[in-house]
């Protein structure tokens, strides 16, 4: 019997904003967390919690963890801010997925789950937009 032959799947979900990238682990179902980091916890200062690098170490973070519980695969959901906010995933978002792919596991589908409003509360900065 191959070592493959009994995969652990788990889900990555990575929210990528431009203020801080959040690497969260969860099972299959979504609903038991195995690991998460964000990228505060690796970097000093608060501009750069955002950065590709800190959500390299924070992804990094994620992986240790997942192995030691003897995951073998996941799935990455990928989220940016939505709804009124930006729909696009921050800089670290891309970093994120090199890391988690480098880590060692299969990878089954990437996704974006950002939420897109079907009709909102009004978006911020008055009825002219926001004046520079």
């Amino acid at each position: 019997m191959s070592e493959t032959a009994v995969e652990k799947w788990g889900i990555a979900h990575i929210y990528s904003s431009y203020n801080n990238t959040i690497v969260h682990m969860t099972d299959l179902t979504g609903g038991e967390t195995i690991a998460i980091s964000s990228g505060g916890r690796h970097v000093s200062a608060d501009r750069y919690e955002s950065s590709p690098f800190a959500a390299m170490k924070s992804s990094n973070a994620v992986v240790e963890a997942a192995k030691i519980k003897g995951f073998t695969a996941f799935h990455i959901r990928v989220r940016a801010v939505g709804g009124v906010g930006s729909r696009v995933p921050g800089p670290g978002a891309q970093a994120a997925i090199r890391a988690l792919a480098r880590g060692g596991f299969r990878i089954g589908r990437i996704d974006d789950v950002t939420p897109i409003p079907h009709d909102t509360t009004r978006k911020k900065g008055g009825k002219r937009g926001r004046r520079v």
